[in-house]
């Protein structure tokens, strides 16, 4: 077994990014009313009972402000096929829904249609953490149409196909 020299070369943020490079993550359209929305992999689950989930946004970036302002937000989980909607809603200077076919639900919240699976939910909680924000929010639509998720690794974008054993993924 080799000793690995764990003395940073570079700076904490920089390791965190290289590390966080590796890390697999489901990528989601996240739109509050205005409409504003922005692509993101940094949304979870955070309680079952009450049904709560959250997502981070760096606090300086120009969709803060209508965030900070939205009483709802809409989680859109992405299908595999929604590479090209994923990149538009990363692009920062340009109208986000510019070509998008997307209608205004009941929370106020733009819904983009194709989905493997959407939810809506109600903020519950806006909290400065470092350079970001963290939102909470708990459930209060969601569904679920199906498909292949689209994963985000190593700044590019896949997914994953069913193994053929025992019906694992690979």
């Amino acid at each position: 077994m080799t000793a690995v020299d764990e003395r940073p070369t570079a700076t904490p943020a920089e390791l965190l990014r290289r590390t966080l490079r590796r890390h697999a993550a489901g990528v989601v359209v996240i739109t509050v009313p205005g409409p504003a929305g922005f692509t993101a992999t940094s949304f979870t689950s955070v309680s079952l009972e009450p049904a709560l989930v959250s997502f981070y946004l760096a606090s300086g970036a120009s969709t803060a402000p209508a965030v900070r302002a939205a009483d709802a937000f809409t989680v859109h989980v992405l299908s595999r096929e929604q590479e090209e909607l994923a990149t538009a809603f990363a692009r920062s200077g340009v109208d986000r829904f510019a070509g998008v076919d997307w209608r205004t639900g009941p929370h106020g919240t733009p819904l983009l249609p194709g989905a493997a699976a959407r939810l809506t939910a109600r903020r519950v909680g806006l909290h400065p953490v470092g350079d970001h924000l963290l939102v909470v929010g708990e459930v209060v639509a969601a569904d679920t149409p199906g498909g292949a998720p689209l994963l985000h690794h190593d700044g590019g974008y896949g997914g994953f196909l069913p193994s053929a054993e025992e019906g694992r993924w690979h």
